[in-house]
């Protein structure tokens, strides 16, 4: 069991390093956007492993707030991408006042 405990912990560690280069290298911002959502996703299981791990439940919780925390930043930095501010309406509606 312990041999799979280590051979997984690399794994997420090697997919984690592949992540933060093409964070790095781009080509463009939605490629690196995407290789920080897969980084964030990667901490996420590497805090649920540690969880198993040391058998405190306590982290389940820290693990689902920063998921939380991730799918909302990346949804505010997509955005941003897109339109240059987060102020604006979505719907395209100009309200006259």
């Amino acid at each position: 069991m312990t041999l799979v405990l280590v051979l997984t912990t690399m794994a997420i560690f090697a997919t984690m390093a592949l992540a933060l280069v093409r964070a790095l290298k781009g080509p463009t911002v939605y490629d690196r956007i995407n290789a920080v959502n897969v980084f964030g996703t990667k901490t996420v299981l590497i805090i649920a492993l540690i969880t198993y791990i040391t058998g405190h439940a306590d982290l389940i919780d820290v693990a689902l707030v920063y998921a939380l925390i991730n799918f909302i930043a990346i949804v505010a930095v997509l955005k941003l991408a897109k339109t240059r501010d987060l102020a604006s309406s979505s719907d395209g509606v100009v309200d006259d006042v």
